[in-house]
């Protein structure tokens, strides 16, 4: 039995000794995990809150890339009528409700749990706020994966990753001529926009990166030829895809009906789901090759003050069985992410999460759009995105649409 699998026999085990029957209270949990795999993990925290003798009421909330998600949470918080906790991303999603006041902190949950130690340095940032912890952060997602059918690669005589654009658009050609779909693709915004990144990522690494989400600048050759890689995927696609939801595409490169998708390692979650393995039935390398960096994604779930004067302690322990280590494990082994702690043991896991734990060893992480842009900015660039996706616009009149977007 593997590592994860033994720790994820003890996780309730475990869970128990987090929370008293005292505190085990009904608990709503809003979030936006709809998919098999997602499905699955957050069954995990469900049924180790159930364990412990609490009443967990599941409330999710599928669409947008958790957008819809977002604005029922933020809409109910602020209304007066708030969960017991609720899922968002990392970043600046949540900076609204922690101005007015309407979430309580886990100053000391962290305290207790040695959050400062054992954090890496970049999450602690996005859980922090004003020198109080206002979330729980549950794992780390990187969204610049590239995940392949081996077997139909294998077909069309392609015999290794590729490391670079060049050998991916040579891979897709060899796909293509088989008559199977090259590149699995969600036609929605937030989906093209993850495979735009991954695109800027591969075509000029961190410094590209960086210099067009951290310091707004798309001047120069770099940022005009990813928009031109971006644009060059559109004749690998098939025509099913706008519309389709991220996880039915990620359905087509299992089922072999195509060789490639572009998107976060909640994709793997998927394969798992499916009884794949990483290695045998798929594979995955990062789109900036093989030091690519790691844009650092993933989830955290806040808890906003409600009227019940219990509530706080229930959230508390909440929060301390979502980050305990055997409940670390299930969940990510589940979700496709791996843990958010530093401080267990990952000796174990598949060779996809592999490459990720290597990325934090080596301090490889840079930060996500969320945090980069606010909600404001980045709507209005991945607009820009989208519109040259869907449209006739040209690379030169697309780079100028981007340059506006993020003056606002």
């Amino acid at each position: 039995m593997s590592i994860w699998k033994t720790r994820a026999v003890v996780a309730c085990i475990a869970t128990m000794g987090l929370m008293g029957a005292a505190h085990a209270q009904k608990a709503e949990v809003i979030h936006w995990w709809t998919s098999g795999g997602e499905a699955a993990a957050i069954k995990e925290f469900a049924a180790a809150y159930t364990k412990a003798g609490g009443t967990w009421v599941d409330t999710p909330i599928a669409g947008g890339g958790g957008a819809a998600a977002r604005t029922v949470i933020i809409n109910r918080t602020i209304g007066g009528d708030p969960p017991m906790t609720a899922q968002f991303n990392y970043g600046k999603q949540y900076e609204e409700i922690i101005k007015e006041g309407l979430l309580n902190n886990l100053d000391d949950v962290a305290a207790k749990g040695n959050w400062d130690k054992i954090l890496p340095e970049k999450i602690k940032s996005q859980v922090k706020v004003n020198g109080h912890y206002y979330a729980v952060p549950v794992n780390l997602h990187n969204e610049n994966w590239i995940w392949y059918n081996k077997a139909v690669l294998a077909k069309a005589g392609v015999t290794k990753d590729p490391a670079n654009l060049d050998e991916l658009f040579a891979a897709l050609d060899k796909v293509k001529a088989t008559g199977v779909t090259p590149l699995a693709l969600g036609g929605q915004g937030w989906q093209e926009n993850i495979a735009f990144r991954s695109i800027l990522i591969a075509t000029g690494g961190k410094d590209l990166y960086l210099k067009t989400l951290k310091d707004k600048d798309v001047s120069g050759p770099g940022f005009k030829k990813a928009v031109e890689n971006f644009k060059k995927l559109k004749s690998y696609i098939d025509p099913g895809s706008p519309g389709r939801d991220w996880n039915l595409a990620t359905g087509m490169v299992i089922d072999g009906k195509a060789g490639f998708q572009l998107m976060g390692d909640w994709a793997k979650g998927e394969f798992i789901n499916a009884n794949k393995t990483a290695g045998k039935e798929f594979g995955c390398f990062m789109a900036g090759g093989a030091n690519s960096p790691y844009s650092i994604g993933g989830d955290v779930f806040v808890f906003p003050k409600n009227k019940d004067p219990s509530s706080a302690a229930t959230q508390k322990k909440l929060a301390e069985m979502m980050i305990s280590p055997a409940i670390q494990v299930a969940f990510n082994n589940k979700k496709g992410s791996i843990p958010i702690r530093t401080d267990v043991d990952l000796s174990g896991v598949d060779i996809c999460a592999a490459g990720g734990v290597k990325a934090v060893k080596e301090n490889r992480l840079v930060e996500g759009i969320d945090d980069l842009l606010s909600p404001d900015v980045k709507g209005a660039f991945e607009d820009a995105i989208s519109k040259f996706w869907n449209s006739n616009q040209s690379a030169d009149d697309a780079v100028k649409a981007v340059a506006s977007a993020l003056k606002l």
